[in-house]
Order: C-alpha cells, then sequence, then structure tokens
C-alpha cells in the first residue's frame, strides 16, 4: 500500500513537474509589464503676431490605482475584506433590486487616507463618484483624486512617500487662458478626456488608456484634431504581488499643432475694453483688403479658466442661468439689421437704374390701408426729393421703401447673395447661424403672400430680415475696398513645433461686384454716401466723426417689439476713405439709436486702433476680467475726453409691428441648451475630509538624521 501509494505520487508529480510543465508555470505569477497612455501636449493658440493666448502648463495630479489598494487592504487584513456596499437600481421594467460591491471607499479610506494625511493632501471629494469609477471600470482605469496638485504639494509627496499602495502622481497639462476672458468667445473652453469617445479597438492598446482633453466651443474644438498632441507611451514592470517595480521604457508625448488666428490682440483688447460701456452688444473689427477678422467680442462674456480642469456646480449655473447669457456670442448670430441693410439694397439698386433715380421721403409710403412711416415723420419734417446718397446720409425710410420696390426683390435677393447675408460665414467658431433675408419663395413657405410692403421691409433691414454682426462687417468691407466680396478669415496658419506649416489659408476673394453688373463709380457712389452720414452736416453719426482719421459709416435702430426693450442699436463704419484699413461693426443690445449708442464704441475702437499705428501710442494685452451683463437701456456711449452731444439727426426707429405677420415675427436668438463640460461633482458627506489634514512643520532630528530610523 505505501509503495502503491509512492507510485501514485510520483507519477502524479512526474506529470505536474515535466508534461505539464509550461501549463502550471504560466499560471505562477510573476513579473508582468503594463502600458500606460500618456496624453498629447496640447498646442498653443496665438494672435497673428505670435501673442500666445492659449497655452498648455504643466500640471500634477494625483491617481489612485483601486487594483492595487485592494490588494495592499487585504495583505493587511489578512485576505479579509470589509462589509460590502450595497446599492440600489431599477431594472427595465421599474423593479427596484439591491446590488452588493466590493467597498472601495472604506479600502481607500484605511490603506492610502492615513498616510495622504500625514502629508496634509487629503481634499473633499466625491466617495459616490470614486464608487461609480470602481464600478464601471473593475478599478482597471486609476481614479482621479486630485487634479489640483501644487508644485510644492508634488514635492512633499515626491520626498515622503513611503511606498503608499496604489498612489501615483503624474504630470500632465494643464489648459491655461493667459488673459483671462479676453477673446473667449472665439478660443472657447474644454472638457476633461471621455473614453466614450474612443474606440473600444484603441483603448484596448494599452492597460491604462489615459485620454485627452478635447474641445467643447469656439477654436478650441473647430481646431481640436490639429491642437491635440501625439499621443506617448510608458511601460512599467510589476512583480508578482502587483508592486511596482519601475519603468521598462517611455515613449514622451509629443505636443499638437499651434493655432495662429487672424486676430490682433492689441486690437481685441480694445474692442472689449469699449464693449464694456453696454451690458450686451458685439463687435466685429476686418481688414477689408483680405477678410482677416482683427477683432470679434460679444459681452458679456466669461472667463475659460473656469473649465479647467472641471467647471464647479455653481459657475456652471451661474452662467447658464444668467438670463444675460453670457456663453452667447452675439457677434456671429442674426438680429434685425435696421437701417445698415440699406447699405446692400443702395447696391442692390445699382444693378439695375434705380440708383440713378430720386424718390420722394413724404414722411413714409402707403401699403394698402396701412401707412409706413419714416423716421424724420415724428420730427415734423420730410427728407424731401433726393437721391441714394442723399438717403444713405440722412438714413430715409421713405426713399428706400421706394427704391427697394423700383429695383425689385429679385435684384435685392442677387445682391445679398453676393455679399454673403443669409448663409453662415463659415469661420471656425462654434454657433455661428446664418440669418435671413426674405424673399418671395420663403414666404410661400411660411403660408403667405409676397406684397411691395414687405420688399419695403427689407430695404429698412425689418421684420424677418436678420444678419450677424459679423456679416454686415463683411459688407462694409466690400463697400470700402470697392466691391470686392472677401471670405471672413479668423486662422491665418496651423504650424507644428518644428516650424513646418501645415495649413495656411490665403485670402478669398468669393466675388467682385465690379464684375457682377456694378461698376466702380457706383460703389463710389455708395461709399460716399457712407462719408456722408458722417462728415457731413445732417448725418446720422456726426459724433463718430474721428480727429485722426476719416471715418465713414452708416447709423441703423431696430424695433424689437419689446416694452422694456424696444429698439437695439446698429453702427458700421471704415477707415481710413481712400486706402480703408478697418472695417467695423457694432451691436448694442438694447441701444437707444446708432448714432448715440453705437458710433461711439466704433469710434473709440478705431481713434485707438489709429493712434497705436500711426502715431505711436502702444496698446498693453492685458488680463480681462468677465464682463457682466445687465438688461440697461443704452441711450448714448462716450468715454473720456468726450461730451455728450444731443444729435437731432440721429435716426430713430419706426413702428412696423402692423406690417409683420404673427407667424414670421423673429425673436431675439438666445440659447436654450449650451454644450456640457466637464463639471466637478461636489463632495458628498462621505467625500468631506480635509478637515482631517494634520501636516506638522518638520523638526530639527539630527540624531534621526545621524542614526537613521
Amino acid at each position: 500500500m505505501v509503495l502503491v501509494g509512492f507510485g501514485v505520487l510520483v507519477v502524479r508529480l512526474y506529470s505536474v513537474q515535466i508534461t505539464q510543465h509550461e501549463y502550471y508555470k504560466n499560471r505562477v505569477p510573476g513579473e508582468r509589464f503594463e502600458s500606460i497612455r500618456i496624453p498629447g501636449i496640447r498646442g498653443e493658440i496665438k494672435d497673428r503676431n505670435g501673442i500666445t493666448l492659449a497655452e498648455s502648463v504643466q500640471n500634477y495630479e494625483l491617481k489612485f490605482d483601486l487594483r492595487e489598494i485592494e490588494a495592499a487592504y487585504k495583505k493587511s487584513h489578512d485576505g479579509e475584506l470589509p462589509e460590502p456596499y450595497v446599492w440600489e437600481r431599477f431594472d427595465s421594467g421599474g423593479q427596484r433590486q439591491l446590488k452588493k460591491e466590493k467597498n472601495i471607499v472604506v479600502m481607500v479610506e484605511e490603506a492610502v487616507f492615513p498616510e495622504l494625511q500625514k502629508l496634509g493632501l487629503l481634499v473633499d471629494y466625491s466617495a459616490s463618484a470614486m464608487r461609480v469609477h470602481y464600478r464601471s471600470t473593475a478599478g482597471i482605469v486609476p481614479f482621479t483624486y486630485r487634479r489640483d496638485l501644487s508644485f510644492k504639494e508634488f514635492a512633499r509627496f515626491a520626498e515622503h512617500n513611503l511606498g503608499i499602495p496604489g498612489v501615483t502622481v503624474t504630470r500632465t497639462g494643464k489648459r491655461n487662458y493667459v488673459y483671462d476672458s479676453l477673446a473667449s468667445h472665439i478660443l472657447g473652453y474644454m472638457a476633461l478626456a471621455d473614453e466614450e469617445k474612443v474606440s473600444p479597438e484603441e483603448r484596448r492598446k494599452f492597460n491604462y488608456y489615459v485620454g485627452d482633453d478635447y474641445g467643447v466651443e469656439g477654436v478650441e474644438k473647430r481646431l481640436d484634431s490639429y491642437l491635440q498632441g501625439k499621443a506617448g507611451k510608458l511601460v512599467i514592470k510589476k512583480n508578482e504581488k502587483g508592486k511596482f517595480m519601475g519603468e521598462v521604457s517611455r515613449t514622451e508625448p509629443m505636443p499638437g499643432s499651434d493655432v495662429y488666428l487672424t486676430i490682433d490682440a492689441r486690437i481685441q483688447t480694445v474692442t472689449e475694453q469699449s464693449l464694456r460701456k453696454i451690458g450686451r452688444g458685439a463687435a466685429v473689427v476686418m481688414d477689408p483688403n483680405n477678410g482677416e477678422i482683427l477683432a470679434i467680442a460679444s459681452v458679456p462674456s466669461y472667463n475659460p479658466n473656469a473649465f479647467i480642469p472641471e467647471i464647479s456646480t455653481e459657475d456652471w449655473n451661474r452662467y447658464t442661468k444668467d438670463q444675460t447669457a453670457p456663453l452667447f456670442s452675439r457677434a456671429v448670430n442674426p438680429y434685425s439689421p435696421g437701417s445698415t441693410c440699406k447699405v446692400p439694397i443702395a447696391l442692390a439698386g445699382c444693378l439695375g437704374d434705380s440708383y440713378k433715380r430720386r424718390f420722394v421721403c413724404a414722411n413714409g409710403k402707403q401699403f394698402g390701408s396701412k401707412f409706413m412711416k419714416c423716421w424724420c415723420a415724428s420730427k415734423s419734417y420730410s427728407h424731401g426729393n433726393i437721391l441714394v446718397s442723399d438717403a444713405l446720409k440722412v438714413s430715409c425710410n421713405g426713399f428706400f421703401y421706394r427704391y427697394a420696390n423700383d429695383c425689385g426683390i429679385k435684384d435685392i435677393t442677387t445682391m445679398t447673395n453676393l455679399l454673403g447675408m443669409g448663409r453662415p460665414t463659415g469661420i471656425m467658431i462654434t454657433g455661428e447661424k446664418g440669418g435671413n433675408i426674405p424673399n418671395p419663395e420663403w414666404l410661400r413657405q411660411q403660408g403667405l403672400t409676397w406684397s411691395p410692403a414687405f420688399t419695403a421691409l427689407v430695404s429698412i433691414g425689418q421684420g424677418a430680415t436678420e444678419a450677424s454682426p459679423l456679416q454686415m462687417a463683411s459688407v462694409t468691407s466690400t463697400v470700402a475696398n470697392g466691391g470686392k466680396v472677401f471670405q471672413p478669415r479668423l486662422i491665418k496658419k496651423i504650424v507644428e513645433k518644428n516650424g513646418d506649416i501645415v495649413s495656411e489659408e490665403p485670402p478669398k476673394m468669393r466675388h467682385d461686384l465690379t464684375k457682377e453688373g456694378l461698376t466702380a463709380d457706383q460703389v463710389e457712389n455708395i461709399k460716399h454716401g457712407m462719408w456722408r452720414v458722417v462728415n457731413e452736416s445732417g448725418g446720422t453719426a456726426g459724433r463718430a466723426a474721428s480727429e485722426l482719421t476719416v471715418l465713414s459709416g452708416k447709423t441703423g435702430t431696430t424695433q424689437t417689439g419689446k416694452v422694456q426693450e424696444p429698439t437695439n442699436a446698429w453702427f458700421i463704419c471704415f477707415a481710413p476713405y481712400d486706402k480703408p484699413k478697418y472695417a467695423v461693426c457694432v451691436f448694442v443690445q438694447n441701444g437707444n439709436s446708432g448714432g448715440g449708442a453705437a458710433s461711439p464704441i466704433a469710434k473709440n475702437i478705431i481713434d485707438r486702433t489709429f493712434a497705436m499705428t500711426d502715431h505711436n501710442q502702444p496698446i498693453e494685452v492685458v488680463k480681462m476680467e468677465e464682463a457682466v451683463g445687465n438688461r440697461d437701456r443704452i441711450m448714448s456711449v462716450s468715454f473720456e475726453g468726450q461730451t455728450i452731444i444731443a444729435d437731432a439727426n440721429e435716426d430713430t426707429a419706426v413702428e412696423v409691428d402692423d406690417f409683420i405677420p404673427t407667424k414670421i415675427r423673429r425673436t431675439e436668438p438666445v440659447p436654450k441648451r449650451y454644450t456640457a463640460p466637464s463639471i466637478k461633482r461636489k463632495s458628498d458627506s462621505r467625500g468631506s475630509v480635509s478637515g482631517q489634514n494634520t501636516t506638522r512643520k518638520r523638526r530639527f532630528q539630527p540624531f534621526k538624521k545621524l542614526f537613521g530610523r
């Protein structure tokens, strides 16, 4: 019996150690290698002169390897785990179910927190978020406990970390918007990496997939693929117990491309400072010679740094529930343009013979049983029998009612299409809307029939007529440069870190009006009419006259249909006259008149810009606080050194509600939803631990240094 027993044992030993050697060898725990994806370094966003607006700075994050923490807890508790955590869920049928899972929060609190407490690194966190993370990833992906570790805290951890199980500090790139709110609606904001946006095949290439933060709005979103860098890879070795043994290899991440905007940060600064005079509005500055956007701003504004790395619930609610909509860019959204629309209507008349003819003001015009007034009717005088240049100067509605119907809606549609109105310009900003230039076909789709009254409404930029400040700046550029319609551009070039140009878009001329049926003299006639608006007695924008350059423009005041906010104000202009460098559009929400509320802002932008370029007065690019919005009525605007002078020639809005059918009445565009960023979860009662920190000042311990611990 003994021999038989030993015989069976020998046979079994031979089978295990010889025959099945490789099988059992592979099952014995041993050293293993794990790969970690290192996110790429995000490229910078700069202005046309190389001034950095958005950069990536070094940041430190404290992460927990929850699997390693679980193993350490089991070892210190003789393989025992804490009481399971019980949570409830509802199945597809709505039935309540109780689920049990490992209580990872208790394990972290007992295995990790005592050491972090000694180092003063505890912060309040969401215990429920940790549980959800562990539940959904099984601990394979590290849990980010802190994203805001300072360098001092990082150094303290590196010096005193005595192998805290599962705790590591990683260096990452953190987005920083150098000038806070400056150009916020251009740059946009960021969100933390979202693994749902990455294919399973890509994630399986790494044991730990650490994704890239991504752009949610603005240029950050539109050029995200260029800005994101090339990921690196870290391979680490762990022993048979799963403890970290060291790095095996590291491939450093590569930075993304730098994006150079057409924006001039100095002009952007001046534009945003000028808009601080009002509660809601927008301004656009363009180079009329190539379509490059030199500044584009909207107020109120926001600070994109508030979104880094995560925005607090309080800040997100503050932004989204603010009735003045600080996240909303008014510069690329359409409003009724009012009398600034008379400029493209004047150009439309040049496609035929209308521009040669005189038309009377007559305080307005009769359409059916209703009389559509000219703004001068309320001031008890008439503009008389005038030409188109005169009508632009005094902004005569009565003239343009007749002029527009004489040239016809077909030519108006042709001209506005050539000018790019009624559709998005396509610049690299999210949220742009195209607006609307009504025509008979569009009206038929609304179940209505076109009539001369609708043509009259289009001629004064009212009714369902809509255009954005960006579009009107482009129209102004076309008149200023003699008829060339350039594609508005925001991106100058995209450059790799080694200097190689990835993309460089040259100026693109979409149309030349002098090749589309107009003559250079006709365009000059309209251009001269804009000069008369500012520089001749009786013009509607006399207060915009500049002592530094020759400024030409067109005012606009449009009815909104709101009792508390009855009108919006516009002003478009360019300077100088002969060789224009700048075209500007200013829009003031709840402004009383274009001449009083909008033109002084445009004048200030142009004057300060010319003082910089022609008179060596530097403009400092500075950090900008958020522009706080309000709903105040803006009667007039003035700047330091200016006196407010009442101008009897300022045009005012006319009542046109009786001519606008209810079904085509427009409301001002305010978005109801915003693209959600990464919102920081509030700490819960279990996660309130910051008060437990017990960091003490270091004391001189000579004997400990001498003899060791």
